[in-house]
Order: C-alpha cells, then sequence, then structure tokens
C-alpha cells in the first residue's frame, strides 16, 4: 500500500473478536485505528465523529445487521465485511463492498485485503487524470454517491455543500448523498455559466434559482428549486453571482 493513512474503525459485538482484529491491524503501519464499536448505534455515532476511511464491519449484531448499518449512513469510505458466515457475501458486494473476510481472520488473507484499497486507488487516479476535462452541462458523471456507484447527470445537480474533505450532492432526481469529490475538484470541472460558487462551503447551479434577497451584512439569501432551506450567499461571492445576471 501507498503512504497514505488510513483511518480505521472496527465493528464487532464480540469483544474478543475486535480486539484479535486490532491487533492484526497494528502491524500495518499505514492503517490508523481511530475507534471501535459494539452495535449499529454506537457505530454511526463513531462514523460521524470519526469520519474513517475504512470500516471492518460484522454483519450478524444482536438488534441490527452490518448491512442494517450501511443502509442508515451515507459513508464515503471503504468497507470490508468480517463475518463467521458465508451466505451474506452476494450481499456484501451488491453494496460495493471492499471485500468479504471469514473468520477467523488470517493475516495473509488481511493483507491481500488491504492490497486492494491500493490498487483501487491507482485505478482511480487513472481514471481521474483521463476525465479531468472541464465537464458540460449535459454531460453524466459516473461516481459514488454515498454507498452505491451510479451516473449524475450534470443539469440536475442543485446544490453542492462540503462535508469536511467529501461534498453533498443533491439533485432534482432524488438522488443525493456524499460524494468522494472536494469542493475544488467540483469548482475545477463544472461549467461556469450554470454554477456558482456562493460561500466556502456551497455551489450552487443557477438555474434553480427561484429568489434572491438581501440578508446581513451585504451577504444574500437564494431559494433554490427543490431544497427547503435558503442558501447564503457570502459578500464575498456575491459580486460574482451578480456578474453572471449581468
Amino acid at each position: 500500500m501507498a503512504n497514505k493513512k488510513y483511518k480505521v474503525l472496527v465493528v464487532d459485538d464480540e469483544r474478543l473478536a475486535r480486539k484479535g482484529l486490532i491487533n492484526m491491524l497494528a502491524e500495518f503501519p499505514e492503517l490508523e485505528l481511530v475507534g471501535e464499536a459494539e452495535d449499529v448505534p454506537s457505530a454511526i455515532i463513531a462514523i460521524e465523529e470519526l469520519k474513517p476511511d475504512l470500516v471492518f464491519l460484522d454483519i450478524q449484531m444482536p438488534g441490527q445487521s452490518g448491512f442494517d448499518l450501511i443502509e442508515q449512513i451515507d459513508f464515503p469510505g471503504k468497507i470490508i465485511f468480517v463475518t463467521a458466515y458465508d451466505e451474506y457475501a452476494l450481499r456484501a458486494f451488491e453494496i460495493n463492498a471492499l471485500d468479504y473476510l471469514m473468520k477467523p481472520v488470517t493475516n495473509d488473507r488481511l493483507k491481500k485485503s488491504l492490497e486492494r484499497i491500493e490498487q483501487e486507488n491507482q485505478e482511480n487516479e487513472a481514471i481521474s487524470e483521463k476525465i479531468n476535462e472541464l465537464l458540460n452541462y449535459n454531460d453524466r458523471l459516473f461516481t459514488t454517491v454515498g454507498t452505491k456507484v451510479q451516473f449524475i447527470k450534470i443539469n440536475s445537480i442543485i446544490l453542492i455543500q462540503s462535508e469536511g474533505d467529501y461534498t453533498y450532492v443533491t439533485t432534482n432526481t432524488a438522488t443525493k448523498g456524499l460524494v468522494t469529490k472536494t469542493m475544488k475538484e467540483w469548482e475545477q470541472r463544472l461549467p461556469e455559466k450554470y454554477f456558482c460558487r456562493v460561500h466556502r462551503n456551497s455551489i450552487i447551479n443557477t438555474d434553480f434559482i427561484e429568489d434572491m434577497e438581501k440578508w446581513f451584512n451585504y451577504s444574500y439569501r437564494v431559494k433554490l428549486k427543490g431544497i427547503e432551506e435558503p442558501v447564503i450567499i457570502s459578500r464575498r461571492y456575491a459580486k460574482k453571482l451578480k456578474d453572471i445576471f449581468g
């Protein structure tokens, strides 16, 4: 694996199983354990607070399963299922899991699983280099939204908001969720004729503007079609938006 450090969360209801896996993970310097959880509720809190890059997730746990966890969160990172049961493998890969490890996990099998991360990253970098050109308004972008890989029509995007190292995208086709792209990446590739950064945390599609009004300290507030909450346009970006509309 490369020099990048991956933040890891281990989710398993069995304390000894968690500790055993954590001890194995400690042998890989590129991994940084940031937390552990024993059930779905504690895992949700840990993911929201710790923002791991990689989650090792047990499937059968009391109350709710690992699959239940996936349905309740928008997690743009990678998931490796760790379980004593092989009958869930097909479903695991249907939700785009990186790997499916059978207990007891061996060091060699874990190493192969982690090598997949680097392989995926290299493939993604190669794809990014090929598609680094500007997007057209009628293009479709193939990307991961939440836990699903899908196409997004550029002209369907209403609002893009910053979420740490990722972004939250809302479209007019009911597609919304975390995307593993930064605000800077979006700003560099989206067509300027239609998209405008109005705040350090927000990019809007000007085609969806319904109304705009003055707000505090020379800022503005814009109402977008399909978005309940108005978006604040900071003073810094207000002039740019005015210039777009002449």
